[in-house]
């Protein structure tokens, strides 16, 4: 099995409709997850210096880490998910 990250883009207030629907999602993926989490706060530092990272559309809001045979089947089972804005999958490499 690889290995594949889901970054999660997007923010809007949670109503009790969103909520239920990412719980049936994170159940739906339970036995293919091997990890997951959000994120808060955050700063992106570059050759201009730093500054605060907004709370907004185009926030990364969370992840996981999920096992799949391909990156097909990592989609796949991404589809279904409530995403605000978008998800994008990387696989993930031992180093």
């Amino acid at each position: 099995m690889k290995k594949f990250m889901y970054l999660h883009f997007g923010f809007e207030q949670p109503t009790p409709e969103i909520m239920q629907a990412w719980m049936a999602w994170f159940e739906s993926i339970s036995d293919k997850q091997v990890d997951q989490g959000g994120f808060t706060d955050g700063r992106e530092i570059s050759k201009n210096g730093t500054r605060e990272l907004p709370w907004d559309a185009e926030c990364i809001t969370g992840y996981n880490i999920i096992e799949a045979e391909s990156l097909e089947e990592a989609e796949k089972l991404a589809q279904s998910n409530p995403f605000i804005a978008s998800i994008r999958i990387y696989e993930l490499k031992s180093m």
